[in-house]
């Protein structure tokens, strides 16, 4: 028995040493150990995510529906709601529109392209993700993803794109609380309003323009199922670029709507592809003169207190002053030929390349910019904001200065040649008199030297001239002059009169639309409404009672003496077709270009009580002005035209209205009678000594001509005198003593102080 156990036992163990383990029993221990590993570990795992998963949804907050502001276009627009302008984000060109402009067919195409539960789910879906994990695995690209619109919308405006677990269930949670917090019509607005359609849309409102040129509420069920069918990948599903593949995901957007309720199958099978409108071509920066349009509007904006931030994300629609007929005319009568816009018949067309010019028209009763022309380039120098010298225009601000003071129109002074205290002579433009004659025809004629002595017949003589200008709205300073119409220790020369310092086309147009005003000052401004793309309004401008400035009398004696000088002027007195001829006050300016006979800016500055207009025509290098002939160009040439045509375009229809009748001053209203001058010139022999010239080394004889009739030596060597502006500036009028050598262009030649009284440079008096 004992053996025979033993045995039993050995056959045994002899039996498991050479079969070893059964290997199906292994594998199924095996199995059955991950099996119970797994049925504790996935507990544990789905318990922590849970967890993560309430603490997250408990301690994020969603912003409320509006909170969140997307970049978004904002839109600068006339006085009559025509386009001028966009301000387009980096990001592309987007404009908000409410949910209630939204058509039903243009949701319910998205709900069909993207989120076929959207109605119903809790912002994700499981169905969704099953979906798109089937789509990946049979390779079919029009099965969708599986984010559903809420998550898009968070992915796009919270939480970005970045490829991390962290970054998706941030997103899953704000999209399950958002979806607890918002309406179903707050997220899909919010989603619409912000998604890509491509053709660098951004929002439904931007995409109806770009692909269909037309309002989104006016979009009908193909054509939004063409917008839905782009969302998935925009440059793919363009149908300008991938007509089969647009057609194809087009397909399967309208049979989602079929599937969803929103269409019958039989709607389905009567729906055509619409037709597309080519892609709009990417343009960038608003060009031409609406360029500059939209600078000057920008510039003022922060002025008003709106912010960068609310221009980029608010899409605001900023309502300016603007006057479509008077931009359109002043722009059609400046205009040259270019690459922009259609200008038949502008008044340089045909001049040469070098000439530049500028114009502004400003509403006397608003100080609204009615019409802004600062040349064509949008990137490049707004000649309506250079500072230029202004000729004979700025006599005006002598007048009016001297019209306070009691001086009337009557008052009579003598148009020969003056000499100031300090040597410096004032001359007229080609040696023009009148003998002696009053104020009125003195201006009419623009001769120098009979408001030159005007001037300092003045209280504070040139200090007057300049302190009128700026009370009627030339700019105390701009650029980079800080103090504007006076040297840098504060004086004022006599040659302030005459134009010597630089202003801005915008200023003179303001300056002269309160003489029009009759002595009312209002700001010149662009901005008129700024509101929000949900109408909420920023920023509306009150009406003006404007700042009176000058007493009425005074303004509208300054108007009688200006009323002759159009028709004076060549003939560039405003007429209407329908109405007949049309009052206007107006006054030519011409600067000189140093002492080389030449002419560098000419000015044609004007008003009727509706509308003020201030023309420059210069060079793009402050070279010599002549015209396609090879002539000089003065006030009452090129820029004289471009006023009139501009004015009489600008007002063609408007009523004729009348200047006010002035009252007297210093006993006299308006222009007294006076027989008409004999006019002589004293570049005659007999009435006018022989010229010296001048002699120095440097170009240009060594002095130069800064105003109409003023002419001081080039800065520098000893022999050309140097040191500040002296006593003649406001006091002995001209450069005087101590001023740009000795004596400004006094005492004695070209060596002590610059050129001499013989060798005085005329210049165009306007």
């Amino acid at each position: 028995m004992s053996e025979s156990r033993s045995t039993t036992s050995r056959r045994a163990t002899s039996t498991d040493s050479t079969t070893g383990p059964d290997p199906k029993r292994s594998r199924l221990r095996l199995v059955a150990w991950v099996v119970g590993a797994l049925g504790l570990i996935v507990p544990v795992v789905a318990l922590v995510a849970i967890v993560g998963f309430l603490i997250a949804y408990a301690t994020v907050t969603v912003p409320r529906p509006g909170d969140i502001k997307q970049n978004q276009v904002a839109t600068i627009v006339d006085a009559k709601g025509n386009t001028l302008a966009k301000i387009v984000p980096p990001e592309g060109n987007r404009t908000d529109v409410s949910i209630s402009d939204i058509p039903k067919p243009m949701q319910d195409a998205v709900i069909a392209a993207e989120d076929r539960e959207f109605r119903t789910n809790d912002g994700f879906s499981v169905r969704g993700l099953s979906r798109a994990v089937w789509g990946r695995i049979t390779d079919n690209d029009l099965a969708g993803g599986g984010s559903t619109i809420t998550q898009q919308y968070v992915k796009n405006a919270l939480v970005g794109d970045e490829h991390s677990y962290e970054r998706k269930l941030r997103e899953l949670v704000i999209a399950t609380k958002m979806s607890s917090e918002w309406s179903k019509d707050d997220i899909m607005a919010a989603y619409l309003n912000t998604i890509y359609f491509g053709r660098g849309a951004y929002g439904v409102g931007a995409a109806a323009q770009a692909y269909f040129r037309k309002d989104v509420k006016n979009l009908t069920p193909a054509e939004s199922a063409v917008l839905a069918a782009a969302i998935r990948s925009p440059s793919y599903y363009d149908p300008a670029v991938n007509q089969e593949a647009a057609t194809a995901r087009w397909n399967y957007v309208l049979d989602g709507m079929v599937q969803i309720g929103s269409i019958t199958q039989a709607d389905r099978a009567a729906i055509r592809y619409p037709k597309v409108a080519p892609p709009p071509t990417a343009t960038g920066e608003t060009v031409g003169p609406n360029g500059l349009i939209k600078r000057r509007v920008l510039a003022e904006l922060g002025d008003l207190g709106i912010s960068e931030q609310q221009v980029r994300t608010e899409g605001l629609k900023i309502t300016t002053t603007i006057d479509p007929q008077v931009q359109n005319g002043l722009v059609q009568a400046a205009c040259r030929d270019n690459n922009i816009y259609k200008c038949p018949n502008g008044i340089l067309v045909g001049e040469p390349a070098q000439i530049r010019d500028a114009a502004v028209s400003i509403d006397p009763r608003t100080g609204g910019v009615a019409g802004y022309y600062g040349g064509d380039d949008a990137q490049g120098w707004d000649y309506a904001q250079a500072g230029l010298q202004t000729g004979s225009s700025f006599k005006v601000f002598a007048l009016a200065a001297a019209l306070e003071q009691d001086i009337p129109l009557s008052k009579v002074y003598s148009s020969a040649p003056y000499t100031t205290s300090s040597g410096l002579t004032i001359e007229n433009s080609d040696g023009e008199s009148c003998g002696s004659c009053n104020l009125a025809t003195a201006m009419k004629m623009s001769l120098n030297t009979v408001y030159y002595r005007l001037m300092m017949d003045l209280k504070n003589q040139a200090q007057d001239v300049a302190d009128a200008a700026h009370a009627a709205g030339i700019a105390e300073s701009f650029g980079d002059i800080a103090h504007t119409l006076q040297e840098s220790n504060g004086g004022v020369q006599g040659g302030v009169v005459l134009g010597q310092y630089p202003s801005r086309v915008i200023d003179m147009a303001s300056a002269y639309a309160t003489f029009a005003a009759s002595g009312i000052y209002r700001a010149p401004h662009f901005v008129q409404k700024v509101e929000t793309s949900t109408g909420d309004v920023l920023y509306e401008r009150q009406p003006d009672p404007g700042k009176r400035v000058f007493p009425a009398k005074v303004a509208d004696n300054v108007t009688a003496a200006l009323e002759p000088i159009a028709a004076y002027s060549n003939n560039n007195n405003l007429y209407d077709d329908e109405l007949g001829s049309r009052p206007s006050a107006a006054k030519t300016g011409t600067a000189q270009l140093g002492n080389t006979g030449q002419n560098k800016d000419a000015w044609m500055v004007g008003y009727t009580p509706q509308l003020s207009t201030a023309v420059w025509v210069g060079t793009d290098q402050g070279t010599a002005l002549v015209n396609a002939s090879g002539s000089m160009v003065y006030g009452s040439g090129l820029s004289a035209q471009i006023w009139k045509r501009g004015m009489d375009d600008a007002l063609a229809g408007q009523p004729i209205e009348q200047f006010p009748e002035p009252a007297a001053v210093g006993g006299q209203a308006g222009v007294p009678y006076e027989p008409p001058p004999t006019s002589y010139n004293y570049n005659s022999p007999s009435t006018r000594p022989n010229r010296t010239p001048p002699t120095s080394d440097y170009p240009g004889g060594g002095a130069i001509t800064i105003a109409p009739g003023i002419t001081i030596p080039v800065p520098g060597g000893a022999e050309r005198g140097g040191g500040a502006t002296g006593d003649g500036g406001a006091g002995n009028g001209g450069t005087g003593n101590g001023g740009a050598g000795n004596g400004g262009t006094g005492n004695g030649g070209a060596g002590n102080g610059g050129t001499s009284s013989q060798g005085a440079v005329p210049a165009p008096g306007g």
